[in-house]
């Protein structure tokens, strides 16, 4: 089964966490990205969720995270595990816009 960013990073962030008083995450509410490489809400693809409480600091907007996100352990192990059937970030990006 794979695994979404709270179960890997153990941040207790998600809905029903440990840490939940703290707040919860956006990736662990971001229903738009739901079942996107086999996650939960943004699990497994919270790198293009403005926002993030990754390392319990807010993370920004997807352009001023990129960065950082791109040389987290967790991203590389998405990216290894869904190989061919990665969804690029900028087709995710499209899915997290309003419609118009």
């Amino acid at each position: 089964m794979k695994k979404n960013c709270w179960e890997v990073m153990n941040c207790g962030r998600e809905p029903e966490g440990v840490n939940r008083h703290l707040g919860t995450c956006p990736a662990a509410k971001e229903d738009r990205l739901d079942g996107i490489h086999g996650g939960i809400r943004a699990g497994r693809a919270c790198w293009v969720v403005a926002g993030t409480l990754c390392g319990n600091e807010v993370q920004g907007s997807f352009a001023k995270k990129c960065e950082n996100c791109g040389e987290c352990a967790f991203y590389q192990q998405v990216r290894q595990e869904e190989k061919g059937r990665y969804v690029l970030s900028i087709e995710l990006v499209s899915k997290l816009r309003p419609a118009a």
